[in-house]
């Protein structure tokens, strides 16, 4: 195993829209921690109000680390963010400060709490081959030539999920071994490491409308104006930066897909879709301890005993 997982650490997480970097913030100073932030999209400079990052008075309030670590253009694996937060977590204890992640990227919550193991690195030639092999034929063969090799990774990948697909094929090509056995490991739960887990759970239709007033209090922030400015770049934006939300839909919009209002109602209506994703995936985590908001953000930060 590449990365152990974590022991003793705090975990603010939920679904997107429900109040955490906020939240993040009131806890850290009740209990004396410094933040690691837990979002995927949060490590790319010039990507701030689409990402909903912490304020400058947020961050002035509660010292906050991997944020604005690597620039637009960029990809950043799961196992360099895994390997950064150990070095953070060290760091912070070295100065005998508490540790508290918050965020809501699945897969990084997965990994620091079960541990990462080591797969071999990427082979660019491989990979742009079987990209070709993809342009090539018909939709989902990448995906039955997996489920030829693993058919358990390819019953568990979407057969549009070329990135994933390549990823597993590489493995298997690389190693001789299955990248479904490593999923199997990746899913036992540890033995006691002392985490825990805090989600933030608001009622359905009350977290719907956080999602719409805080997409319609990004565009007006200028979420319309940040976007042109990232695609005026030079390397362009990377395959996972573009393809975040609200970003994706205001580049269509550019691109003369649709029209500004229908671009913001879409932005809407992907970000719920994005939060019901993230709900259904804490559901199923068995660290996960809910913490009930309701319309009082205090009441429900007061169940949280650090």
């Amino acid at each position: 195993m590449a990365f152990p997982p974590l022991e003793n650490c705090r975990f603010l997480t939920g679904p997107t829209g429900s109040g955490k970097t906020a939240a993040g913030v009131e806890l850290a100073q009740k209990t004396g921690a410094e933040i690691i932030s837990m979002d995927s999209m949060a490590l790319y400079r010039g990507m701030d109000i689409g990402t909903a990052k912490p304020t400058a008075v947020e961050r002035a309030a509660v010292p906050h680390h991997l944020i604005d670590v690597i620039e637009p253009h960029e990809e950043y694996s799961v196992a360099q963010y895994v390997a950064a937060a150990h070095e953070k977590v060290a760091e912070i204890r070295a100065r005998g400060r508490e540790v508290l992640f918050v965020g809501g990227t699945p897969l990084y919550l997965k990994a620091l709490l079960r541990g990462l193991f080591k797969g071999p690195p990427a082979d660019a030639a491989f990979r742009q081959q079987l990209h070709e092999e993809a342009a090539r034929h018909a939709p989902g063969r990448l995906h039955n030539r997996l489920a030829q090799v693993d058919p358990a990774a390819a019953e568990r990948l979407h057969p549009n999920d070329t990135r994933r697909i390549i990823r597993a094929l590489e493995v298997y090509e690389k190693t001789g071994e299955l990248m479904s056995d490593w999923q199997q490991q990746f899913n036992k739960l540890p033995e006691e490491t002392g985490n825990r887990v805090y989600v933030l759970d608001w009622p359905r239709h009350e977290l719907n409308e956080r999602i719409d007033r805080r997409v319609d209090a990004m565009f007006a922030a200028g979420l319309v104006e940040e976007v042109r400015a990232l695609m005026t770049r030079d390397p362009p934006l990377s395959k996972t930066a573009r393809q975040a939300v609200g970003y994706r839909e205001v580049i269509e919009h550019f691109e003369g897909v649709r029209g500004l209002d229908e671009t913001m109602a879409l932005v809407k209506q992907h970000t719920r879709q994005l939060a019901k994703r993230q709900s259904t995936w804490f559901r199923g985590l068995p660290e996960s301890r809910y913490v009930s908001m309701g319309s009082l953000l205090a009441g429900g930060l007061a169940q949280c005993h650090f």
